[in-house]
């Protein structure tokens, strides 16, 4: 995109108002949410029933809308995380109605706020103060912040019941790294108690307490889809729902405890759905085919027993919906902003499935596999209405991910740039099951990067339009792995390749991410870095930098601490010992006031202009339509 028209384009696009996090007051009656119409992003509050739209801050909160915000007891307050541009090392504010901020809980590392108690005086956070992700009980009225649990591994969630008696919460203490138990304990941390739910090897969570602290809300992969169930405390027994035919998500409960809500993925969408506890009977909502979800917290219920629902397509944006769930009545509380742009303006997604080995035709470079099982894999094509048509094929990020049929801005971004689209739910993404997910243990840069190869080969063999020559792959986090994996394993697809805030020395990763990431992302999935060194050297791919046999852009944020920006800076040396030539060869930018991404509209602008300009010289996009 080289007029000025054309970056015009990116900036509107860019600058699209984005709703993060619609949070439900504890009244039921007000939404707060982040919102970035001013264009910053900033803390707004909806009311339900007018559907106003109040600002509260004014800077004070983070530009980057990562972290979920919740409301307090009394509804008189709203916490927030707030990091330093963009480093993820949050502490715990809170912004009142008056426009005070205070801070509330500052600790060393990472602090996550898990549950507000209903008490007023109770939070939970889990916390990396003393390294791992731990549970900690932080006291309002003092002030005082206590430490609950002290595991090896990282405290996933944590509930207060309420009575704010006792906490609820997901850890490991088995020797297989995939496990996850429930866990009941005193709320000074005391008398823990392993729920005996589940197999070992699989996941079982709480989601929510029942109103009177009598049951749990239960999420469970053993059977291999995930299910929910509700989990009676006083008789120690478990009550599952669903006819297994569906994975499915529970949320919460509502309805004074009486139904459950929960999502079911399905190929690339996302449907609520709701089950009467009683019966057992499941109701679906009548929403538009896309991705639907709840709000952030454990309460989703509005005034008049409606509850909120987030909605989105491929060409719509989020919007705010209350929905009726004994009458499917529906009614939007905050529409879909697309500024000057219409639905029409912005590519649908369509639903492709095809056979994969996980050993595409295209040659591999790097290291060879033998053929693993043939697995249906689901991919998204967005088609541009060039003819013909250059293609990205964008890997989601996770891995524990997968790309749906919702709203996406950088796949509007690259269509507006002229390419069409290619996103792939490779083996390891989630919606499938457990197995599917499991798929990628101990193989990262195998089977599933196969996968993705495979896709390019599909659509490239099934829209004849497509130009072979004219196929980029670019990823961000565990994309931006994908993308180096792909430009180093097989070259000869590729016209180019970008690589943002990607994965690339595996050994340098577990030694420099949070300590969380280390044992739940690294351990998991590679095992040891001592005792599967040779598995971490083989899949890294600055082992294999040799291969880049095409132009290649690496942007990283400096102040990452996900996937650190030592990862971006080995790559680009591993380049220049094999006598690259940085501006020629290869394209760097270190992005210095942001971390890992952002939703920033100034950062987003950045990053869109450095993708496009790189895309417009290196591969020249084609500007005759389908219609012309």
């Amino acid at each position: 995109m080289s007029t000025s028209d054309d970056t015009n384009v990116l900036e509107r696009l860019a600058s699209l108002p984005t709703v993060r996090h619609p949070t439900v007051s504890p009244d039921g009656d007000e939404i707060a949410l982040y919102y970035d119409g001013t264009g910053r992003n900033e803390l707004h509050i909806l009311d339900a029933e007018t559907g106003d739209l109040d600002q509260w801050s004014d800077g004070e909160v983070p530009r980057d809308a990562r972290w979920p915000i919740a409301w307090d007891a009394d509804g008189d307050r709203v916490f927030f995380h707030l990091d330093e541009a963009g480093d993820e090392q949050n502490d715990i504010y809170a912004f009142d109605r008056g426009g005070t901020v205070d801070p509330v809980v500052e600790l060393p590392g990472q602090n996550s706020l898990y549950d507000v108690g209903d008490d007023g005086e109770t939070l939970l956070v889990g916390s990396t103060r003393d390294g791992q992700m731990n549970l900690y009980r932080h006291d309002l009225p003092t002030g005082e912040t206590t430490k609950l649990t002290d595991y090896d591994r990282a405290v996933l969630f944590a509930h207060l019941s309420p009575d704010c008696e006792r906490v609820v919460y997901g850890a490991n203490e088995a020797a297989d790294t995939a496990n996850l138990d429930v866990y009941i304990a005193d709320i000074d941390g005391s008398n823990p108690r392993r729920l005996d739910l589940g197999k070992t090897g699989a996941e079982t969570a709480a989601t929510d307490w029942g109103p009177e602290g009598e049951r749990l809300l239960l999420s469970d992969d053993s059977p291999g889809l995930n299910r929910c169930g509700v989990y009676d405390l006083a008789a120690d027994e478990v009550t599952w729902f669903g006819d297994g035919d569906y994975e499915e998500v529970p949320v919460s409960f509502v309805d004074g405890g009486r139904t459950i809500l929960a999502t079911r993925p399905s190929h690339a969408a996302t449907v609520p759905v709701v089950y009467d506890v009683r019966s057992g009977d499941v109701s679906v909502f009548d929403l538009p085919d896309g991705v639907s979800g709840f709000g952030m917290r454990s309460e989703r219920r509005l005034n008049d027993d409606r509850v909120l629902v987030s909605h989105t397509t491929p060409t719509r944006r989020t919007e705010l919906v209350a929905y009726d769930v004994s009458t499917d009545e529906r009614e939007t509380l905050l529409e879909a902003d697309h500024g000057d742009f219409s639905t029409d303006d912005f590519a649908d997604a369509e639903y492709i499935r095809f056979e994969s080995d996980g050993v595409p035709e295209t040659p591999a470079k790097a290291v060879s596999h033998d053929p693993y099982d043939e697995l249906e894999i689901g991919a998204l094509f967005y088609d541009s209405g060039r003819r013909p048509s250059p293609l990205v094929v964008n890997p989601h990020g996770g891995p524990r991910a997968r790309d749906s049929k919702s709203f996406s801005l950088y796949t509007q971004f690259l269509i507006q740039c002229g390419f069409s689209v290619l996103q792939v739910n490779y083996r390891g993404s989630t919606g499938r099951g457990r197995e599917f997910v499991e798929e990628l243990f101990d193989d990262w840069g195998g089977a599933e990067q196969g996968d993705v190869a495979t896709a390019v080969e599909h659509v490239l063999d099934t829209y004849n339009w497509l130009d072979e020559d004219r196929v980029v792959v670019f990823g961000g986090s565990y994309g931006g792995y994908s993308a180096y994996w792909q430009s180093v394993q097989y070259p000869d697809l590729y016209a180019a390749s970008i690589a943002w805030i990607g994965v690339s020395d595996l050994h340098d990763m577990y030694d420099n991410t949070m300590p969380h990431f280390q044992t739940r992302l690294m351990e998991l999935y590679l095992g040891d870095p001592e005792e599967n060194a040779d598995l971490y050297t083989e899949r890294s791919p600055t082992t294999h930098a040799e291969n880049v046999d095409a132009p290649l852009c690496i942007l990283h944020g400096v102040n990452d601490r996900r996937v650190p920006i030592s990862q971006a800076r080995l790559f680009r040396d591993a380049l220049d010992e094999h006598g690259y030539e940085e501006g020629t060869d290869y394209e760097y930018h270190e992005l210095g006031d942001e971390g890992h991404a952002s939703s920033d509209i100034d950062q987003k602008t950045r990053t869109f202009e450095l993708l496009a300009d790189f895309l417009d010289r290196r591969v020249e996009p084609t500007t005759v339509t389908a219609d012309d």
